[in-house]
């Protein structure tokens, strides 16, 4: 009997340590699964770019300064939250007799104005700094420059951009050419679902909604291509949504819209009409001329009423009197 009991405690402790070599091993395989998903993980983002913290134009850099200072704000107190919470829970473990036990304990009066004053002081810079950029980074405010702006109309169409330049009579899709050190003034709508502009190395994003008109003020520094996009889910086209905002000097600028005005294509009302039909991957065109008052004819095609009493229906625009009131 004796040696049987002898014989089953050695085979509890010889089971015990393979055990205890099963669990080594498995938290090997664990740690390595760790380090092969992190770097899997370091060389997929190796690829992305950060554009919105690379600005190039005064409106982008104003919006990545925003960006950084707000987050170096909430970040003083996120880091010692952070920090305090890994402390305490290593400091007052509970293999550790040194820490003081105090269960009884239940107001401090210099933590209560520690915890309460930081962030009150916090929330009351951002609340200014928000203050300030949001009239200051107004999209619809004009910018401040000595150089005449170019003024351009963009149309969100499924799933596609239009870029008219009324001032040129020219049109554009699926490319926005610009001058350099000038401000771009666009008008922008869309022919139906809502869309977004967003170009994220020059500014601020701007919705596009059928029968309205929104305004954006950008301006670009630095000549190069940038992405543009539509930051807004408007269908099965959306992620092909994409153009390319072209910033050159002025003299090249001058030399494509004289290239422009050469194309065989006219945006006439019948060419929208096929334009405007829903379709992906549309390659880059440009049109030699464009229908007067096409934009503003996109804006209002949803304001036709018989509210005025007038049984052919008249357009309501922003520029109408106001409806009368109901009797």
């Amino acid at each position: 009997m004796r040696n049987l009991m002898a014989g089953a405690s050695h085979a509890v402790r010889r089971d015990s340590k393979n055990g205890h070599r099963l669990n080594n091993t498995d938290k090997g395989a664990l740690r390595c699964a760790g380090l092969l998903l992190g770097a899997g993980a370091m060389l997929l983002l190796s690829g992305c770019q950060l554009e919105l913290l690379s600005p190039k134009g005064d409106i982008g850099h104003q919006e990545k300064t925003l960006i950084l200072v707000s987050l170096f704000l909430m970040l003083l107190v996120v880091i010692p939250v952070i920090f305090l919470t890994l402390y305490f829970g290593w400091r007052y473990r509970a293999s550790n007799t040194k820490a003081t036990y105090a269960p009884k304990w239940a107001h401090s009066t210099s933590i209560e104005v520690v915890i309460w004053t930081i962030p009150c002081v916090i929330v009351a810079a951002l609340a200014i700094l928000i203050w300030r950029t949001t009239h200051s980074l107004d999209p619809y405010r004009p910018l401040e420059s000595t150089v005449k702006p170019v003024r351009v109309e963009a149309v969100a169409l499924n799933w596609k951009w239009l870029f008219i330049y009324p001032d040129y009579g020219i049109a554009s899709v699926n490319r926005l050419p610009i001058p350099v050190h000038t401000p771009i003034n666009l008008k922008i709508t869309a022919e139906s679902m809502m869309n977004s502009l967003f170009i994220p190395q020059l500014g601020s994003q701007v919705y596009a909604m059928a029968g309205m008109e929104t305004k954006l003020h950008l301006i670009a520094d630095t000549p190069g291509i940038y992405a543009g996009l539509s930051a807004a889910y408007s269908g099965p086209g959306f992620s092909d949504m994409h153009f390319d905002t072209v910033a050159t000097s002025r003299e090249e600028f001058d030399a494509w819209v004289q290239q422009a005005r050469k194309s065989p294509l006219v945006l006439d009302e019948k060419a929208y009409r096929t334009l405007e039909l829903p379709s992906t991957k549309m390659p880059v065109t440009t049109y030699a001329s464009v229908a007067p008052d096409l934009f503003q004819g996109i804006v209002n095609k949803y304001m036709h009423s018989d509210a005025r009493g007038d049984v052919r229906g008249e357009v309501c625009t922003a520029q109408s009197p106001p409806l009368a009131a109901n009797p």
